[in-house]
């Protein structure tokens, strides 16, 4: 039976939601392909913020699920019986195209099962960017998701046409993606992030003429991480996570929830990981990227070197380091301040300003938008003091959710 575009796009839109390294991708309770109005949900539309800070809307989809690769934790993979479907570029391009006059979206998120090679998908994906670009003058957002196994020159030109490109590491650890991956190889992986990397740097440069070199990839790459599918624990994770950042200049890693697959093999868990576990990561990540803070800081405060899932890791941190506090907020230091739970870069900012004005108070520091409910038994002030709320032993649970009655239905 012969597929509809409309098929097609139900197929790959669905296949495509396992892709995490896009800002969101709608929620299926409240799709409104069933009926009813303003839900994205079902047509493959997802969110993600360009360098300058926008939100904006991206058709989200793969060009196709078919796939010659084996991966065990993946919904598409050879031995898997899901549908199939795929996508010619033209069609995509003319998805794309009429999505964006309807202004449905303003770009493309474009990912892809590997057919026949490395090298066939990648030239098709190549190719889609290419016509939007130069066939149509499309100037909306384009993310790919970059084949590593494909030639370095197919990325380099990949780099031209699109605003991102992304490169999956799939599992925190080598041992676990040789394991569950077997056709995947993590040095290739890396080399491919590398190469991208410099390329992005040398698009930075000019020439000895002053001439700028050609525009590659300007919102940079990202990658994404499968969490729960193996034994790899937070700091395993987090430790993964700083040495991308610090090697390849990642914009973003994302991580993605395991989740459990028909016909699965007995290498994976049963079980999903609980979604707080995937939260607190972004949490970790982001107070690895801004505030500061060390891997082994953060993974150590439990023995096991999991996150401490009814808490964020701010305030685990604080928790088992009060002999660090009550801090001074009128003479710590910025590195300092950063650390007070309740505390964001930006009420930092506004505290070391306002303190070449005068002496803060309790009073100062709630409208300048601090969460004093949470950094009251870290802070002092001329006007406020924890006194022995800070060492009180049931500090803990101040902070942690009250237990409520299971009910049986």
């Amino acid at each position: 039976m012969k597929r509809t575009l409309k098929d097609k796009l139900a197929i790959l839109a669905d296949a495509a939601k396992y892709d995490a390294s896009c800002a969101s991708s709608g929620t299926s309770r409240r799709d409104s392909s069933k009926g009813g109005i303003g839900s994205a949900g079902g047509t493959g539309i997802c969110h993600a913020y360009t360098p300058d800070g926008r939100c904006i809307s991206l058709l989200k989809i793969l060009m196709t699920n078919f796939c010659i690769f084996d991966c065990a934790y993946c919904i598409n993979r050879v031995s898997s019986s899901v549908e199939r479907a795929r996508f010619t570029p033209e069609e995509v391009v003319t998805l794309t195209l009429e999505f964006y006059r309807r202004n449905y979206i303003e770009g493309l998120f474009l990912s892809s099962g590997i057919i026949r090679s490395a090298d066939d998908t990648m030239a098709d994906m190549v190719r889609i960017a290419r016509m939007l670009r130069e066939d149509h003058q499309f100037k909306g957002y384009i993310h790919l998701k970059t084949i590593p196994e494909a030639s370095e020159e197919l990325i380099a030109e990949a780099g031209l046409y699109a605003d991102r490109m992304s490169i999956n590491v799939e599992l925190p650890r080598d041992d676990s993606t040789r394991l569950l991956a077997p056709q995947k190889k993590p040095e290739t992986i890396r080399s491919a992030m590398a190469g991208v990397r410099q390329r992005l740097d040398a698009a930075k440069e000019r020439s000895h003429s002053g001439r700028k070199a050609k525009r590659f990839a300007p919102a940079g790459q990202s990658t994404q991480m499968i969490v729960g599918a193996d034994g790899a624990n937070d700091r395993d994770i987090l430790t993964t996570s700083s040495r991308l950042y610090a090697g390849y200049k990642l914009r973003r890693v994302y991580y993605s929830a395991f989740s459990p697959i028909p016909d699965a093999s007995k290498a994976l868990p049963l079980i999903k990981p609980p979604l707080m576990r995937e939260h607190r990561l972004y949490q970790a990540d982001w107070l690895l990227r801004f505030y500061g803070f060390e891997v082994d800081e953060l993974a150590s405060v439990a023995p096991s070197g999991n996150l401490d899932l009814a808490i964020d890791p701010k305030l685990a941190w604080a928790l088992a380091n009060r002999a660090l506090f009550p801090v001074d907020v009128n003479q710590a230091s910025r590195e300092l301040l950063l650390r007070i739970p309740g505390f964001g870069t930006r009420t930092v900012d506004r505290i070391i300003a306002a303190r070449r004005s005068g002496i803060l108070r309790y009073g100062d520091l709630v409208r300048i938008g601090a969460v004093m409910s949470k950094a009251k038994p870290f802070v002092q002030f001329p006007d406020w003091s924890p006194g022995g709320l800070t060492d009180s032993a049931n500090l803990r649970a101040r902070f942690t959710p009250q237990p409520e009655q299971l009910v049986l239905l």
